[in-house]
């Protein structure tokens, strides 16, 4: 087929998310018939994107300033706090448009299987954060997953003696689903119609 060069180029758009080996051929297909206007581009955003992309020290959000532009925006509501698994699911309610408080992205969920437990998770700049006052609601945004209802309940627990509201995100969410691949309508809809947990 090709070159070794090529199928680098192949085995490594092979392993993005939802490319399989077909679609990362095509890709790379696409990119090899024009580098000058494809390829070279792309290869000059992934270099700087390594270089310059970092996660933020507040909320974990990735960013190429620390804090990140989220953190501080102006006219973000900040005594909420929306607490969220992955960046995935920060974009996602921020596509949504109706959130407009904090986020506080974990890195993960907590799973006895997996053996990740609370010292896993990016726990502690929520904490400091809860802490250092000023933050009155906790949003518990995770996806409907043992996982992430084990993750919840164990967070409501830890919080509640902090003197801070939790809640959740309510209908919409489907049992099993995960945030970053709802549309937006039933994410904004989640979000708004929130209960205490």
């Amino acid at each position: 087929m090709g070159g070794p060069e090529i199928e680098r180029l192949i085995a490594l758009l092979g392993k993005l998310p939802g490319l399989g080996p077909r679609s990362a051929r095509r890709a790379a297909l696409k990119l090899l018939q024009n580098p000058e206007t494809r390829m070279l581009p792309l290869a000059a955003a992934l270099s700087e994107a390594a270089r310059a992309v970092r996660p933020c020290r507040e909320c974990g959000n990735l960013d190429s300033c620390d804090p990140c532009a989220i953190c501080v925006a102006p006219g973000r509501e900040r005594k909420l706090v929306c607490v969220i698994e992955g960046v995935g699911d920060l974009w996602a309610l921020e596509r949504s448009g109706v959130y407009r408080g904090l986020y506080h992205v974990l890195g993960g969920t907590l799973s006895a299987l997996d053996g990740i437990g609370p010292e896993d998770l990016n726990l502690a700049p929520l904490m400091a954060r809860i802490a250092a006052g000023g933050v009155t609601e906790v949003i518990l945004a995770l996806g409907a997953t043992v996982d992430g209802a084990a993750t919840a309940h164990w967070l409501t627990e830890q919080l509640r003696p902090l003197g801070v509201a939790v809640s959740r995100l309510a209908q919409g969410v489907p049992i099993g689903g995960a945030i970053d691949v709802l549309d937006d309508g039933t994410l904004a809809t989640a979000l708004v119609a929130r209960r205490p947990f």
